[in-house]
């Protein structure tokens, strides 16, 4: 996953808004609210997942520098 995926999720769901709650078209055999509503769900999930990615590589992380010594 790379940076582009955010903004690819975000256009999803930004499509997917259009279509659900702007467009008042009929098309034949497709309902456009239901494709609006699959994509906002489809561009939420791929935001989320693409955080949780991107989560596991920040910088700020905390990690435990401090020695270990086991119990003698």
């Amino acid at each position: 996953m790379s940076n582009g995926s955010i903004g690819l999720s975000l256009l999803l769901m930004a499509v997917g808004g259009i279509l659900a709650w702007a467009v008042n078209a009929t098309v034949s055999g497709i309902d456009l609210k239901v494709v609006g509503a699959i994509l906002m769900v489809v561009g939420l999930m791929g935001l989320v997942l693409s955080l949780l990615f991107w989560a596991s590589f920040a910088p700020f992380a905390r990690r435990d520098d401090r020695e270990r010594h086991d119990p003698i």
